[in-house]
């Protein structure tokens, strides 16, 4: 590059000895080289770019294309600047400034760029499970002030500023921050793995070890509401979703969730006509799912009945309050009508009376 310089700088001394002149002439062929390649962009690679089927390479293209040019302009401006060959400070911050202008537009366009590639990366989520629609807004504002600080960062260098000074500041204030913002900062953390993780979604029944059950309506960066069936909104941080049991009802193969209709019946009853009963009532409800088959299970014999089991599925867990009702509401009413007792404990108490002998003393 240094040789290329030093052969531009001679060529331009034989055809103008004049310095101002030559820094004339080296501006207005850089000017030139910025029209030849931006012509080329415009109406060569874009037109090529045109044909192709994807569209993220006439983002790209869109985004490098004024920092490319404008790049070129500066560099010519920084040649003629040293070969005004003004004093030391103001060859200094014409050079800094033309470098400062060129950070700024390189800077934009790669954040520009990281963007497109975070909302292409949202798109596979099989992939890039960390990366989705709803964590999109925090890896951009992260990018933004990961490129924001180390243009910051550059731009000192360009003006040489001592960093040493800002860095130890720095590392104070983001200690003294983190102590003072730890829960946020535990929420933030553990909200980012539960994205990431994906233990629940959106419209998922789920039950905490605290007993709060509910359909999750929105999972943020701090914490994640439920909405129970009260009609109750609940908000739960995330620092202890993530670190407490959960249990999705909505998970699993399918969504559909089993429901257990326990009865028994008395001691003596045809139990071959209660498994045929409690299976002709799941045929009356359509919400009961005919796949997986409903089921009857023979479970213990009890103190005072024959416990049984009905099992049968259902297709949202939300359904499973309401089903359950039916189902025991139409259980005993069809045991009513065929004769077939549901008994209850019973306990006989036998007293026993005792002569007391009494003895005079």
């Amino acid at each position: 590059m240094n040789f290329n310089k030093e052969q531009l700088l001679e060529l331009l001394a034989q055809i103008a000895p004049n310095r101002y002149l030559q820094a004339l002439l080296i501006i207005l062929l850089f000017l030139g080289l910025a029209k030849i390649i931006d012509v080329i962009i415009t109406r060569v690679i874009q037109r090529w770019i045109e044909k192709t089927r994807l569209k993220i390479d006439d983002q790209i293209l869109e985004i490098f294309h004024k920092p490319v040019f404008l790049s070129i302009i500066l560099f010519g401006l920084a040649l003629a600047t040293e070969r005004l060959e003004f004093k030391e400070i103001i060859n200094f911050i014409t050079l800094g400034g033309l470098k400062t202008v060129a950070i700024f537009f390189w800077a934009a366009a790669a954040a520009r760029f990281f963007k497109l590639l975070l909302n292409l990366l949202s798109h596979d989520e099989s992939r890039f499970k960390l990366i989705q629609d709803r964590t999109l807004p925090l890896f951009s504002n992260l990018l933004i002030l990961l490129v924001t600080g180390l243009s910051i960062y550059i731009i000192f260098l360009v003006w040489n500023i001592d960093l040493t000074a800002w860095v130890a500041s720095a590392g104070i204030i983001g200690l003294a921050i983190s102590f003072a913002a730890k829960d946020t900062l535990a929420n933030l953390f553990s909200g980012v793995f539960i994205m990431a993780d994906a233990p629940y979604k959106i419209g998922d029944f789920i039950v905490l070890d605290s007993g709060e059950r509910g359909a999750v309506t929105n999972i943020g960066i701090r914490s994640t509401r439920l909405l129970t069936r009260d009609d109750v909104e609940v908000t739960v941080p995330n620092s202890i979703m993530g670190n407490t049991k959960i249990i999705n009802e909505a998970g699993g193969r399918h969504e559909k969730f089993r429901i257990r209709v326990k009865v028994g019946v008395a001691y003596g009853s045809d139990i071959d006509k209660v498994h045929k009963i409690l299976l002709d009532v799941t045929t009356n409800f359509p919400d009961v799912c005919k796949s997986p088959e409903p089921r009857v299970r023979f479970r213990v014999f009890g103190e005072s009945s024959l416990d049984h089991e009905l099992l049968c599925w259902v297709n949202k867990p939300v359904l499973r309050g309401k089903i359950l009702h039916l189902l025991n509401t139409a259980v005993y009413k069809r045991f009513g009508q065929e004769g077939i007792e549901i008994p209850f404990p019973q306990r006989d108490v036998h007293i026993r009376s005792e002569s007391v002998k009494s003895e005079n003393i």
